[in-house]
Parts: C-alpha cells; structure tokens; sequence
C-alpha cells in the first residue's frame, strides 16, 4: 500500500484514539514521511528498537508533543533525539533551524543526521551529549522535551530553559509521569504545571551506559537495588561509579574505570 496512505490511516486513528490532535501536530504527522526513520512497519502504532534505543510508538510521540505545546517561533531542544522522527515533526511546527537534538549514542546521532536528512530536515542541528547537560551553546530554549525518565528533571535543562519555558518529561521511576514544568524561584528552580498520565519511556542515561559504551555501570545486585530505591537513588552500589545526583544537578560525575 502507498506510505501516503498508511500515514493517513495511522493518523486518522491518532485522532480518534486521542479524542482529537492538535490542528498542528496532526498536519505535521500527515507531512513528515515515518518511514524514512522507522523501516519496520513505521505506520503502526507500535514501539520500536533501533540500535539499542527504543523507538517510540505514534501515540506517545503524539502525547509528549501535545504536552509540549509549542508555538510557531520556538526554539526547542529535544533530548533523547533516538533516531530523528520527533525533531521533524518539530521542525514542521517551528522550522527546522529552531530545532536542537542530542543523544548519548554517537550511532544514533549519526542516524538521525542521516535520516533528517533524507525526509528533507537537514536544518535541524543534532549533537552528541550527555543529555542531563544539554546543549548550552544555544540556549535558551522556549522549550526542551525528553524522552527519557528520571526522578526529577536535571538542573542543567532547567538553567537552559527561557524565563517562560516550558520542559516535558516522564518523571519518576519505575512508575512514571507525563509532566510539564517551567522554571520559577524555588530552591529547585522549577514547578510541576501540569500532568498527563502515566507514561513509560526508558530511563535518561549518562555517559558509559550508552549501547557501545566502554562499560556498563551496573552489576545484577546494584540493580536489584535501584528496583528498590529509585533509578537515581542517592545512596547504593551504584555510587561506586557515577554520583547521579551530582549528575542531574549539573556536574560532571565520576566513573571507575
């Protein structure tokens, strides 16, 4: 069957699970051609895997934009890029040389060039980081969405944020929240606005726990104790290897090597 025709099929029933898109994101889901980022059955409502990194289902890319909620000027920062789908579709909605994108995996950045690329994206600036970090350079953003958990958002995304800016993420773990926040004076610099359900992305990784990474950082036993404490626990085994806390709150960690 003509992809045309899928897309319009998978939309139509985004619209109808959803109980409605947005105006916007729908003509933007109708545009952007999926195949050309995801090559197994790209029209179905699925989840995906691709080197390593989940690939996020329709739906769930049709709610974390939703939530984010931005405006035709925005410059916008994705984290957690994957393998390019959610840029373009931001890129519709704000123009592509307003779209920023990182990821921890040098495999995945280059993919998402490449399929940016091809779809006809090529504006949208995609750079490899630890995403707690962002990409200050080109700060600040109106807004910032990851897609990936953690207990609370990292102090460096909430610093790169403009004054009335607007971060999306799921928070906590393992149950996890579809959130909104915006930066305010409180001693964590930010407040929840708004929530949107649960939501379960995969959690937001630091440098050495990527596909391809000089080593994994967890053994079975540390992991068993973050089922127990919290992915980002401030105590445990996991300390042995990288300070998380420090981490999210906008240093640079530590590993054992």
């Amino acid at each position: 069957m003509d992809q045309a025709v899928l897309r319009e099929d998978m939309v139509d029933g985004l619209d109808h699970a959803l109980g409605g898109l947005d105006e916007p994101l729908g003509t933007a889901m109708r545009t952007v051609p999926r195949h050309v980022f995801v090559e197994d059955r790209p029209y179905d409502n699925r989840r995906g895997e691709h080197a390593g990194t989940d690939v996020l289902a329709p739906r769930t890319v049709a709610r974390l934009l939703e939530a984010l909620d931005v405006e035709t000027d925005d410059a916008v920062l994705v984290v957690g890029v994957g393998v390019g789908y959610t840029a373009a579709l931001l890129a519709e909605l704000v123009g592509e040389r307003r779209v920023h994108g990182v990821d921890i995996a040098r495999r995945l950045v280059l993919d998402a060039r490449r399929n940016l690329g091809q779809a006809g994206y090529d504006g949208v600036l995609v750079d490899r980081r630890d995403g707690a970090e962002g990409l200050p350079e080109y700060a600040p953003f109106d807004r910032v969405l990851v897609e990936a958990a953690a207990v609370r958002p990292p102090r460096a995304l909430v610093e790169q944020l403009a004054s009335d800016g607007r971060l999306v993420m799921p928070m906590g773990t393992p149950d996890q929240t579809l959130v909104a926040v915006e930066p305010d004076e409180s001693p964590e610099g930010y407040a929840v606005v708004d929530e949107f359900g649960p939501a379960t992305l995969a959690p937001l990784l630091v440098e050495g726990e990527q596909a391809g990474g000089v080593t994994r950082n967890r053994t079975e036993r540390e992991d068993r104790e973050f089922a127990d404490q919290g992915y980002f626990a401030p105590t445990g085994w996991e300390q042995d290897w990288i300070d998380w806390d420090e981490r999210l709150d906008g240093g640079r960690g530590h590993h054992r090597r």
